[in-house]
């Protein structure tokens, strides 16, 4: 078993985290004796284990088998699905993610782009912050000419608290190297945003 699956073990059956929860049911008012909140304590401890499981593992390494090429054009993976919790009030946003690079002589396995925007989608995040850091761990790995990330997505606390804004969505976009050029940006926009099939 990895050390990743050994604490997450340990946090589905953290005794402090259940007891956190059964605090909070019985402050809002709830009985969590009750038969259908009695096992709710562990239930939340197995969902954020599997929510946040991000923290165990290392971006880097899902990034670690890379491949020689001769291929020097944009290598796009668009519409990867992600959901994640936002840092503030631990609620859900949820979205697409669209990842460019731009190989300088090495790429990667197209499914460990999507595995890199999972890992750090299973964090408490501002979606500022996941976008940058997925650019940012393609550019320290890769060492590619340019990068470039976009994520729209739907935020809970929008839709669900005061604004109660049900049809708002966030683009957040971090452009690195040369795709920060006008023709680059431009091929980057026009790809993410065309009909493909």
């Amino acid at each position: 078993m990895e050390m990743n699956e050994i604490r997450q073990n340990e946090l589905i059956e953290d005794p402090i985290i259940m007891g956190s929860i059964r605090n909070i049911l019985e402050r809002i008012g709830e009985d969590s004796k009750r038969d259908g909140l009695e096992r709710t304590p562990y239930r939340m401890t197995k969902a954020y284990a599997e929510w946040f499981g991000g923290y165990n593992k290392d971006p880097k390494k899902v990034l670690d088998r890379l491949f020689k090429t001769d291929y020097n054009g944009m290598v796009i993976v668009r519409d990867i699905k992600f959901y994640s919790h936002c840092e503030h009030h631990m609620a859900p946003f949820f979205g697409k993610a669209h990842v460019a690079y731009i190989p300088m002589g090495k790429i990667v396995g197209l499914d460990k782009i999507i595995k890199l925007v999972e890992i750090y989608a299973r964090r408490l995040q501002t979606q500022e912050q996941l976008t940058f850091q997925i650019a940012k761990g393609i550019q320290d790995v890769l060492n590619p000419l340019g990068v470039g990330v976009q994520i729209s997505a739907a935020h809970f606390c929008i839709m669900s608290r005061e604004t109660r804004n049900q049809d708002s969505i966030t683009t957040t976009t971090k452009l690195l190297g040369c795709m920060e050029k006008a023709g680059a940006k431009q091929e980057f926009f026009q790809a993410i945003n065309q009909s493909v099939f």
